[in-house]
């Protein structure tokens, strides 16, 4: 049991840094106006916005895009 938390933790903590990671690089691509880059980016953006929301992380302080 506790190496399941464990692995949860390791798992969420993961999550956090990847979306922290694409919103940088989607604000990077936007002010240097690559579309390409930028809708591939909101792919992996949306994807983890959606697996920290359903693993219950409160994306108020973390999502800087807001989309």
């Amino acid at each position: 049991m506790v190496i399941d938390e464990m692995n949860n933790a390791e798992i969420m903590k993961n999550a956090i840094e990847d979306f922290e990671k694409v919103q940088r690089c989607m604000i990077l691509a936007k002010e240097e106006n690559a579309t390409k880059t930028y809708a591939n980016l909101k792919k992996d953006y949306i994807s983890l916005k959606a697996l920290l929301t359903v693993a219950g992380v409160n994306l108020t302080e973390l999502d800087k895009i807001k989309e």
